[in-house]
């Protein structure tokens, strides 16, 4: 069912990206120099326009999940300091239990007897 439900995702954005990449495969020039177009130093020449578009996308998602995963470290670290705690008490437990194992009477009689056949009223 995963991989019919991967398969169905993946073609729908091959759909969705092949008729981009075709519409928008004309030459442009990237200049990353804001003050100066005309520089040829931080000008990419002759770069096909769905290289920019999907470059611009890759660097979103990449800078979008760098900002994502930075803002649930808190999160994380309340994660970690749970887990720690569980661990300390689930040793703890486990003490306790072997302690009561071993602590055991002997003859088969656990702890006290109770009151008998009586009854309160």
């Amino acid at each position: 069912m995963t991989s019919f439900i991967k398969n169905a995702i993946l073609f729908t954005v091959a759909v969705v990206l092949i008729p981009l990449s075709v519409a928008n495969r004309h030459t442009v020039s990237l200049s990353l120099n804001p003050f100066d177009p005309q520089d040829p130093r931080l000008t990419v020449p002759d770069i096909p326009l769905f290289w920019v578009i999907f470059a611009s996308l890759g660097v979103g998602i990449v800078v979008g999940g760098i900002a994502v995963w930075a803002k649930q470290g808190r999160w994380r670290k309340e994660a970690r300091s749970k887990r720690r705690e569980a661990a300390k008490w689930h040793k703890e437990a486990d003490q306790l239990r072997e302690m009561q194992t071993t602590s055991q009477p002997a003859g088969g009689v656990k702890g006290l007897t109770g009151p008998g056949s009586r009854t309160a009223a």
